[in-house]
C-alpha cells in the first residue's frame, strides 16, 4: 500500500466483530452494525504547534483502538475499505493484555 497520512491523521482497518452472540445466535449482515474497533495501519508524523514543532501521535502502527461510529472518512484503497480519522477522534488503545481476557 502507498499511502502515508498527513499531520495528525490515521488510517485504519475496521475489525470484524463475532458473527454469534455470546448464547450462539448467528446474526445477518443486514443486522450487523459497523464495527467502531479497528487496527492502525499507517499514521501521519503529528501536528504542528503554533511555533512550528510537531508532536508526535500517541497511537502507532499495529495499535488497536476504539472510535465513534461516525468518526472518520470512509476510503478504499487497493479494494480494501479502510478509514481515515484525525488521532483526537479515538477514543483509547486497546491493550493486548485485554484483548487476551476478551478471547478466553
Amino acid at each position: 500500500m502507498s499511502f502515508r497520512p498527513l499531520q495528525d491523521r490515521v488510517l485504519i482497518r475496521r475489525v470484524e466483530q463475532e458473527e454469534k452472540t455470546a448464547g450462539g445466535i448467528i446474526i445477518p449482515d443486514t443486522a450487523k452494525e459497523k464495527p467502531m474497533e479497528g487496527e492502525v495501519i499507517a499514521v501521519g508524523p503529528g501536528a504542528r504547534s503554533e511555533d512550528g514543532k510537531i508532536h508526535p501521535l500517541d497511537v502507532k502502527v499495529g495499535d488497536r483502538v476504539l472510535f465513534g461510529k461516525w468518526s472518520g472518512t470512509e476510503i478504499k484503497i487497493d479494494g480494501e475499505d479502510l478509514i481515515i480519522m484525525k488521532e483526537s477522534d479515538i477514543m483509547g488503545v486497546i491493550e493486548k493484555t485485554a484483548l487476551k481476557k476478551k478471547a478466553a
